[in-house]
């Protein structure tokens, strides 16, 4: 089955995959606060904690381009099947896990399958017109915003039971999405797939660090892989650490934050997200452009996380967090896009695999960092660390715009 961007029944598909990416980040969001105090409760210092998201980073940088070649020859529906049922399975051996080394094996099962976003991002590409692939991209954010809202709410509420009921509710959430990828989502004929040699009709291996470079180098493309990769660490870098630095900087009602604490920051970040994606992004491009967009958000990324360094109160945290939302909110969707744009239709597949593969690799190299910093109880310097490398996403930005 084939789908044209020019289908009128486009929105069709869009909102299948929207209900698709929602569920699945439900069940990632109730993991992501819970697991740090989960590991700790195990006896895993900060550093263990990095080195397990680090973890399952490093298995989905392997695994991530192998699931998006086969996705490019037999379509993004089986696969995303695939990765989905992988979750549902890491999560079953997450909450049954006596000891620390089965809290690893289950991230180690879930990085391995682990492909949901980018294959969902190419799905997009296959169904959409360039015009209209910023907003578009939008739904993934929509999908962060509400799963940012509900999931770490429903993980702190859950948490005061016991750690495994907020990762039974992930699991039953990705059976869930197997189920809505198996029966909302229309399958698609992927672009590019004409069998074409060469890194056009194909995607590139962990290993392919020659065309790799090649993407890099090239001069309409290279800068946006720079501004994403400034992204994707900066982002890695404060979602893995954010709940043990909060953890010790902050307390509420006479005691550290928490699971249900941490979780009702995320949620407070995921709403201003749904007004930021659902209502405002298209509206921002239509008036100021992609461009715009990607060195604002820089800027209010490296300004937000560097108060994170001298916040002491719940408000100025949230105050920080107002302004980091603006910056993620339009940086992510507003690169992708323009990379889409840069990039030839028959090679959308490999460069949205490649970011994805930018994004597995902040993943392995921040947290170790941040756990490290955190251990060390350097809380000021997390958040420098992290302000910096916006602020380099930042002069990328600005550059590549006069170079246009």
């Amino acid at each position: 089955m084939s789908s044209s961007p020019s289908n009128p029944k486009e929105r069709s598909p869009l909102l299948a995959i929207f209900l698709v990416v929602l569920v699945d980040i439900l069940g990632l969001t109730i993991i992501l606060p819970l697991l740090p105090f989960y590991a700790q409760h195990f006896g895993a210092s900060a550093s263990t904690v990095g080195l397990l998201v680090s973890t399952y980073a490093f298995c989905q940088l392997i695994a991530g381009p192998i699931l998006g070649k086969l996705s490019d020859r037999t379509g993004r529906k089986p696969l995303l099947i695939v990765s989905q049922i992988g979750t549902f399975i890491g999560f079953l051996v997450l909450a049954a896990a006596p000891s620390l080394f089965w809290i690893f094996v289950s991230r180690v099962i879930d990085g391995l399958t682990a492909g949901n976003l980018s294959l969902a991002q190419a799905y997009i590409a296959d169904v959409t017109t360039p015009e209209k692939r910023a907003k578009s991209f939008g739904v993934i954010g929509i999908a962060f915003g509400i799963g940012f809202l509900i999931g770490p709410a429903v993980s702190g509420f859950l948490a005061q039971y016991g750690y495994s009921y907020p990762i039974l509710a992930a699991a039953a959430l990705s059976m869930t999405s197997v189920l809505c990828t198996t029966f909302l989502l229309p399958a698609v004929r992927p672009h590019g797939d004409d069998g074409a040699p060469g890194p056009g009709g194909r995607r590139l291996s962990v290993l392919d660090w020659k065309a790799y470079a090649q993407y890099f180098a090239d001069a309409k493309l290279g800068p946006l892989l720079w501004q994403f990769l400034c992204f994707a660490f900066s982002f890695s870098f404060f979602i893995s650490g954010f709940s043990l630095y909060a953890a010790q900087r902050f307390s509420w009602q006479g005691h550290p934050f928490g699971a249900r604490e941490v979780g009702y920051v995320f949620a407070f970040v995921g709403f201003l997200g749904i007004i930021l994606q659902g209502f405002l992004i298209g509206k921002l491009v239509k008036r100021f452009g992609e461009a715009k967009l990607v060195w604002t958000g820089f800027l209010a990324s490296a300004v937000g996380y560097g108060a994170l360094g001298w916040t002491q109160t719940v408000p100025q945290l949230l105050a920080a967090s107002m302004v980091n939302s603006y910056g993620n909110g339009v940086v992510r969707p507003a690169v992708t896009a323009l990379i889409t744009h840069r990039a030839p239709k028959r090679e959308q597949g490999v460069v949205l695999g490649l970011t994805q593969s930018l994004t597995s690799v902040s993943s392995i190299i921040a947290p170790v960092i941040a756990g490290a910093l955190i251990q060390q109880q350097a809380l000021a310097a997390w958040a420098v660390c992290i302000a910096i490398v916006s602020g380099a996403g930042l002069v990328l930005s600005l550059r590549k715009d006069k170079v246009s």
